[in-house]
């Protein structure tokens, strides 16, 4: 067993994306926290796998990208389930930490 403290990702850059791999190591998932500043996007896009993929929103507030211009409002405690070959990405409104889990890991 393994506990990640998310009190000790807690950092942002101004204006930017900033990332943490809390498990890379793992065979069967991955799992990454962004912290988004207000403002920034992570931008749409999507991986050429099968699997499936979780956004998690920990803190803050945006929204949840899609294709074709797709907006679904993402809210601290929100959880966005889709296939990895979903295009998917994430705006901040306000300064914004996500949780991502990949499975299988990529």
């Amino acid at each position: 067993m393994k506990v990640l403290k998310l009190t000790e990702t807690n950092e942002f850059n101004p204006g930017a994306m900033k990332r943490f791999f809390l498990v890379q190591t793992s065979e069967f998932f991955k799992i990454i926290n962004f912290n988004l500043d207000a403002g920034v996007t992570f931008p749409v896009h999507s991986h050429d796998l099968d699997g499936e993929l979780s956004i998690q929103v920990l803190e803050g507030k945006g929204w949840f990208l899609g294709e074709n211009d797709t907006k679904i409002p993402a809210n601290e405690g929100d959880i966005l389930v889709s296939e990895i070959r979903e295009p998917h990405g994430v705006m901040a409104d306000t300064r914004m930490r996500i949780i991502v889990t990949i499975a299988p890991p990529i």
